[in-house]
């Protein structure tokens, strides 16, 4: 039985390698590979491995090779119909029933390759013509290099309409074949009025998996309603499932286990440029469920860079809500988010590969998107409007699934809905509402064990204690010191005073005298200062939802964490505010100490470089300052222990 050439590509593409040799072989993942016993001689140290992004099997000792139908075939003797009807069971595909007419499409189809293949060979040659002029200068405004012209295929459909036609059908190609492929269209005057579908553009081919031709976009060159036209839909091409440039992106993706996921043509062409040659494109649409598998084909998590507008962003919120359904264990998407008024090939040509690396390293998780799009934006000051935010929030997380994966989202966006207003919804295990940053409502909503305080026991290790909050869990004990690591200091001060309201307008002109090591925290307390700049009436609450609107919203699900407080239960919310107090001057001691360290080295530095009287006084000044000092940093190595010393009296 002969199966139809697109059933078969389509059975490749649903079902994996492993999945097929996993259900007889015990495979263990070793990198981008899997390795096991030999199914086909008897072996006590594994040499046969599975690669999926190659989709073959092979066996270093008995030297048996061969794909995932091969494997059916060779392991359990089936015949080639047998083994497909098989696959096509697991994948849920329907088996196709052998007819003639269903040769008659395989043979048409193959025709169809050709005929592209001869199309994008017409239109590369008339990109050479003279004719073909107004597009070469408009790619080489683009910055496009000649040999990145020819290794994309670029073409130019001419002005004068019906030229691609007519060249095409003295090379033997029929209408039929022209109006199948998506070539050309028919115009009003009869049956041998053939418009060509791509006119006055830049034409790029779209290849399938394999690089084949199978359709070609067009980006205008003069006035036009379509800036970029794609061919329509037909038997060899369906937009929703194809990705721009996935052909020669294969290769690069699985080199380097990166891949990067545009908006356009021009962006992949230019990322290829700056050095980022594993890129696709979607076809002029959102992203599709089957182009997020495809995705995942090459790589657990790619990385979707959006344009900086404001569509760039909502591009991002479509792709993120489509893919939950979707996601499984390992397998996500992160997303970067480009400067406003920038897009991939912009921001190459602007400021550099360097500017987009560093992008991408602080792209962020898909849970990340979906908080945001809940929450960026939103008004959240009344609790109808909160309970708004919660609901939908718990709209998208329904979506996913797999059951463990939805359940890790529920508790995700749960614990940050509390860390940000203040309160978890009802029945979740966490804290009740609070007014203010005070809990209210006495110890109602404490009890449950997402803290591990079992049976909603209270005091004790693991329990809750009303001044100064949850306290140390085991294995989270803090260690000696640790007060005083720069970043863990930084961490301790922006919490205090953020869960403090009334500290940080007390101290909020000391704050802006003070720079942070972390650059990401830095950012934090110079958008506390803004904060406090424009809007001083905000309550604790009011500060968190403000700095989420800004972008922090990440940050601050990291900094008021048990991670964080168990550093230091002063920066708790229901620590006391007189402890919060001496906490944050104690802190703010250490950093203008560190801070006055970096420019005492300076002026040594400057010092041994040009000794003049003036500055050797200046150094002497500060040798006294510094003697004042450590009278101060004595008290502050003592700090920790007073504050446990008065912990363990509350407690008692």
């Amino acid at each position: 039985m002969a199966f139809p050439p697109e059933f078969l590509d389509e059975l490749r593409n649903r079902i994996t390698t492993s999945e097929v040799v996993g259900k007889r072989v015990k495979l263990v993942k070793k990198g981008r590979e899997f390795s096991g016993l030999c199914p086909f001689h008897n072996e006590k140290t594994p040499s046969f491995t599975v690669n999926d992004d190659k989709g073959f099997y092979h066996c270093f000792g008995c030297g048996a090779h061969g794909s995932a139908i091969d494997f059916i075939m060779n392991s359990e003797g089936l015949s080639f119909p047998e083994t497909v009807e098989r696959l096509a069971g697991l994948a849920g595909m329907e088996v196709p029933q052998e007819r003639p007419e269903d040769r008659e499409r395989a043979q048409k189809r193959a025709g169809l390759i050709d005929v592209m293949e001869a199309a994008a060979a017409w239109f590369e040659e008339q990109l050479q013509t003279e004719a073909g002029k107004e597009a070469r200068d408009y790619l080489e405004r683009r910055g496009l290099a000649p040999e990145t012209v020819k290794g994309f295929r670029l073409g130019f459909a001419p002005r004068n309409r019906g030229v691609l036609a007519k060249a095409l059908r003295a090379r033997g190609i029929t209408v039929d074949q022209l109006l199948e492929a998506g070539l050309v269209k028919r115009g009003e005057d009869g049956p041998e009025d053939l418009r060509d579908y791509f006119f006055h553009r830049v034409v790029f081919p779209i290849t399938d998996r394999r690089g084949r031709v199978i359709a070609f976009g067009g980006r205008t060159l003069g006035e036009s309603k379509a800036k970029y036209l794609n061919s329509p839909d037909t038997s060899l091409f369906h937009k929703g499932r194809v990705l721009y440039n996935l052909a020669r992106a294969r290769k690069a993706a699985h080199d380097t286990g990166e891949l990067l996921v545009t908006e356009g043509y021009m962006d992949v062409i230019a990322l290829a440029e700056g050095g980022f040659p594993a890129a696709v494109a979607p076809l002029g649409t959102a992203i599709t469920e089957e182009q997020i598998e495809e995705l995942w084909r090459l790589t657990p998590e790619p990385t979707l860079c959006f344009d900086g507008d404001t569509a760039g962003q909502r591009a991002a919120f479509r792709a993120a809500a489509r893919a939950l359904p979707l996601l499984k264990p390992g397998k996500s998407l992160l997303f970067a988010l480009l400067p406003p008024g920038e897009d991939p090939d912009s921001l190459l040509r602007g400021q550099g590969p360097a500017a987009l690396r560093g992008l991408l390293e602080t792209a962020q998780p898909l849970a990340d998107m979906i908080w945001r799009q809940a929450t960026e934006g939103r008004p959240a000051d009344t609790p109808e409007r909160r309970a708004a935010i919660r609901a939908e929030l718990r709209d998208q997380v329904r979506t996913i699934r797999d059951p463990e994966l939805r359940e890790d989202y529920r508790q995700e966006m749960e614990r940050r809905f509390e860390l940000v207003f203040g309160y978890a919804p009802k029945g979740t295990g966490g804290h009740g509402p609070r007014a203010g940053g005070r809990q209210a409502g006495g110890r109602s909503g404490y009890g449950g064990g997402r803290r591990g305080r079992p049976g909603g026991k209270w005091g004790g290790r693991g329990g809750w204690n009303q001044q100064w909050g949850p306290l140390d869990e085991p294995g989270k004990r803090r260690r000696p010191g640790d007060l005083l690591r720069p970043e863990r200091t930084e961490q301790l001060l922006l919490a205090t005073l953020i869960n403090h309201n009334n500290l940080l307008i007390e101290f909020v002109e000391d704050l802006a005298g003070i720079d942070f090591i972390s650059s990401e925290l830095n950012a934090l307390r110079q958008a506390l200062i803004d904060c406090m700049a424009r809007n001083a009436e905000l309550d604790t609450e009011g500060v968190k939802c403000h700095l989420s609107e800004q972008g922090f919203s990440g940050l601050l699900a990291t900094l008021l964490a048990s991670e964080v407080y168990v550093h230091g239960r002063f920066a708790r919310p229901d620590a006391s505010a007189e402890v919060a107090r001496q906490s944050v001057l104690h802190i703010l001691g250490v950093l203008r100490d560190r801070q006055s360290g970096v420019q005492r080295v300076e002026e040594a530095q400057a010092l041994a470089a040009d000794m003049t009287a003036e500055q050797l006084k200046r150094v002497q000044a500060r040798q006294k300052l510094r003697l004042e000092d450590d009278g101060r940093k004595v008290d502050l190595d003592r700090f920790e222990a007073m504050l446990q010393t008065t912990v363990d009296k509350a407690d008692s």
